[in-house]
């Protein structure tokens, strides 16, 4: 019994904010979904820029709603499986449509980057950082607020204080210097 996150009790003390964002680090994310659109963040130096320029000077080009460490690309496509824990993140509460998500207020950042490889998972979790760092440099103008990140591609028992995986534990050590939880 009673074997749940507490959703509706968390909800009568909020429902997160716009000013927050979690960034899914997964296959992709359905960006379009009518129930994540609403919350989805947007680097409008971007969306407004031209075609193949790096609109924002940040050194990703076309990182309109996020980022594919796959690719090294702003194209991030969907997956059913990204789609669906960025629904259970950030779905919009409240609008008759699908479900609500936890903080049913707050943005996602999709970021394409499940992987085994160690150098895709740094450029995803690098890709994050450096939109956090942006928005701390910049008091809040440029990047997002990213507060945690949301990573669960299936990789079991990895030991951080293993040499393969050393470099994934150095790069949560950063994003929690820079306030991301993950």
């Amino acid at each position: 019994t009673d074997a749940d996150i507490e959703a509706p009790e968390a909800w009568d003390r909020g429902t997160g904010a716009s000013e927050f964002a979690v960034a899914i680090v997964d296959g992709g994310t359905e960006h379009t979904h009518p129930d994540l659109i609403g919350n989805r963040w947007e680097n409008t130096a971007e969306v407004n820029g031209t075609p193949g320029v790096d609109d924002d000077g940040n050194g990703y080009v076309d990182d309109r709603f996020g980022w594919n460490a796959f690719s090294n690309s702003g194209s991030v496509t969907g997956s059913t499986h990204g789609t669906h824990v960025t629904g259970i993140a950030s779905a919009q509460g409240d609008n008759g449509i699908g479900i609500a998500g936890v903080s049913w207020n707050s943005q996602f950042v999709a970021i394409a980057g499940a992987s085994g490889s160690t150098s895709t998972v740094l450029i995803a979790y690098g890709y994050a950082l450096d939109l956090k760092d942006d928005w701390l440099t910049s008091n809040g103008t440029e990047g997002a607020n990213i507060v945690a990140t949301n990573s669960s591609f299936g990789i079991d028992f990895a030991n951080c204080n293993s040499p393969q995986y050393r470099p994934w534990n150095d790069m949560y050590d950063l994003m929690g210097q820079s306030g991301i939880l993950s």
